[in-house]
C-alpha cells in the first residue's frame, strides 16, 4: 500500500477511527497511563496506521506506517515542533537539544556536532572498549548482578570520560538514583495542568527538584573545574566552553553561558548514558533466551578478534554482532515514541490533522509490524543483513528518530553497543535468574521495570 501524506485533501469534519474516551475531560488518559508502550500497539492494530485519541484535554493522533512518518520527521518536518513531553521535559534540561527549536537549535546543534565526528570516535572508541573490559574484569562467575545496573555504571563512565574527560563512577550510584526519581516522578508533569502542579510544594514536586538539584551539582562542578583550569582537553565539554558561533542575522560570535552549557551537558550525560543503558540490558536478555544466536555470536568475534579487544575499525568487521544490537534496539528500542505538534493544519491520508494536535510515532509499534518484520516477535539478528534491509522501508526502523532531529550521538550509540558487546562476550555469558520478572518500563525511556537480575558465566578462552 502507498501512503502519502497529501495536503490537498481535507475532511475537516471527520477523525480517523480511534479507541472510546473514558470521560469528557481524561479522554483515553488512563488506559494510556496504565502502559504508554503497549496500549499505542494495540491502537495501531485495532484501529490501523492512523488512528485519532484524546489524552485529556490534547488531541493526538497515532501515526503507524513508515511513509507517514518519513513525511512528518523528514519531508514536512518544517510544520512541526516538538511535543508535550520534550516540551515538560525542559524543566530538566533546559533549552537543550532535546528541548530546543528552531534557529537556537540549529545553532546548538552546530556547536556540539564535532564532538561526534568520526576522528573523534576513533579515540572515543579506545576508551569505550578499555571502560567495558575493566568493569568486565571486576565480575567472577556465578555472581548474580542487576545488569541494568551494572549497563548504566558502566555507560555512564564511557560518557564521563570521552565527553567531558571525567570520572564520574564515584557519582554513578547517586546519578541513577536521581535518575531514577526524575523518571518516576517525570510521569506526573505530564499530567493535565502539570504546569500548576509544578508549582505547589508537595512531596512529588520536591523530590523531582531535589534529584535535578543533584545532577545540577555534578555537572556545575565539572563546568567550574574546568573554566578554572582553563585546560582545552579536546572533550565535548572543552569545545562547548570554547565554542563560538557565528550569528548569521547580526554577524556576531557568541559563546556559550554556563547555563547553556549546563543544558547541554546534562541532556548528553542523560541521552547518552540511559539509552546505550537500556540497549545492552535488554540484548543480554535477548542472548540469554535465544542460545543459538548467541553461539553464532560467539563464533563471530572468535573468528574476527581471535581474543584481542576490538577497535573501531572492527565494528564492520562484526556484521552478525551488529545484527545483534539492532535487532535489540528493533524489538527494545529505547525511544519507544516520537511525538510532533503541528504547527498548522496538515493532512494524512484523507483526513485532516488539526494545528497544535499530537502525532506519536512508536518505534515499538512500527518494529512489530508484520508487513515489514516476519515474525515479528523473534530475536533474528540476520534480519540486518544488507540483502534483507534494502527491501524494508526506510522508516520501517527508526530508534534514533529522524530528520534535523535525529540523535546527535547515534553514531557514537552505535559504535558503543557494539564494541561494549564485543568486549563483554568474548568473556562472559549472562543467564537470567530463574522467576525473575521481565516487564518492560515506558517512562522517558523504555526501561527493564524490575532490573534485569543475570547470572555471569565465564567462558573459556581458548
Amino acid at each position: 500500500m502507498e501512503a502519502l501524506a497529501i495536503p490537498s485533501v481535507r475532511k475537516p469534519d471527520s477523525k480517523p477511527p480511534g479507541p472510546k474516551t473514558v470521560g469528557p475531560w481524561l479522554g483515553v488518559l488512563p488506559h494510556f497511563r496504565k502502559d504508554p508502550a503497549n496500549y499505542l500497539l494495540s491502537v495501531a492494530r485495532e484501529h490501523g496506521d492512523l488512528a485519532y485519541m484524546r489524552l485529556g484535554p490534547q488531541h493526538a493522533f497515532v501515526v503507524s506506517h513508515p511513509d507517514w512518518i518519513r513525511d512528518i520527521l523528514v519531508t514536512h518536518q518544517s510544520n512541526f515542533t516538538k511535543s508535550r513531553m520534550l516540551e515538560r521535559a525542559k524543566v530538566l534540561l533546559g533549552d537543550g537539544l532535546l528541548t530546543s527549536e528552531g534557529e537556537f537549535h540549529t545553532s546548538q546543534r552546530r556547536l556540539v556536532q564535532p564532538a561526534f565526528h568520526r576522528d573523534r570516535l576513533l579515540r572515543y572508541s579506545a576508551d569505550m572498549v578499555d571502560c567495558a573490559a575493566r568493569a568486565g574484569e571486576t565480575w567472577s562467575s556465578g555472581a548474580v548482578l542487576d545488569m541494568h545496573r551494572e549497563m548504566t555504571r558502566l555507560t555512564l563512565a564511557i560518557v564521563g570520560r570521552t565527553l567531558f574527560s571525567a570520572d564520574v563512577s564515584s557519582d554513578a550510584d547517586e546519578i541513577g538514583r536521581a535518575m531514577t526519581q526524575i523518571f518516576e516522578l517525570f510521569d506526573t508533569l505530564l499530567l493535565p495542568f502539570s504546569d500548576w502542579i509544578q508549582k505547589l510544594p508537595i512531596p512529588p514536586v520536591r523530590r523531582f527538584e531535589k534529584a535535578r538539584d543533584k545532577l545540577d551539582q555534578i555537572i556545575y562542578g565539572l563546568i567550574a573545574e574546568r573554566r578554572t583550569s582553563g585546560q582545552d582537553t579536546g572533550d565535548l565539554l572543552s569545545m562547548m566552553l570554547l565554542a563560538q558561533d557565528d550569528d548569521a542575522n547580526a554577524g556576531n560570535a557568541r559563546q556559550m553561558t554556563d547555563k547553556q552549557v549546563r543544558d547541554e551537558a546534562l541532556t548528553l550525560l542523560i541521552a547518552g548514558h540511559e539509552t546505550t543503558a537500556n540497549a545492552l540490558t535488554w540484548t543480554w536478555y535477548l542472548l540469554s533466551q535465544n542460545p543459538a544466536a548467541e553461539a553464532r555470536m560467539h563464533e563471530e568475534l572468535e573468528r574476527v578478534l581471535a581474543g584481542q579487544l576490538p577497535t573501531f575499525d572492527d565494528v564492520t568487521r562484526l556484521p552478525y554482532t551488529t545484527g545483534v544490537f539492532a535487532e535489540s534496539l528493533r524489538l527494545y528500542p529505547p525511544a519507544w515514541a516520537i511525538g510532533r505538534r503541528a504547527r498548522e493544519e496538515y493532512s494524512i491520508d484523507d483526513y485532516t490533522i488539526p494545528a497544535k494536535s499530537i502525532l506519536l510515532m512508536s518505534p515499538w509499534v512500527v518494529h512489530r509490524d508484520r508487513r515489514w518484520w516476519p515474525e515479528p516477535d523473534s530475536f533474528r539478528p540476520e534480519r540486518w543483513s544488507p540483502e534483507v534491509v534494502d527491501k524494508r522501508p526506510k522508516f520501517a526502523y527508526f530508534p534514533f528518530g529522524g530528520g534535523t532531529r535525529v540523535c546527535i550521538g547515534e553514531r557514537f550509540a552505535w559504535a558503543e553497543g557494539v564494541l561494549v558487546l564485543a568486549t563483554l562476550a568474548q568473556r562472559w555469558k549472562m543467564r537470567l535468574v530463574p522467576g525473575h520478572p521481565v516487564a518492560t518500563q515506558a517512562v522517558i525511556t523504555l526501561r527493564p521495570k524490575n532490573g534485569m537480575k543475570m547470572t555471569l558465566e565465564s567462558r573459556s578462552r581458548r
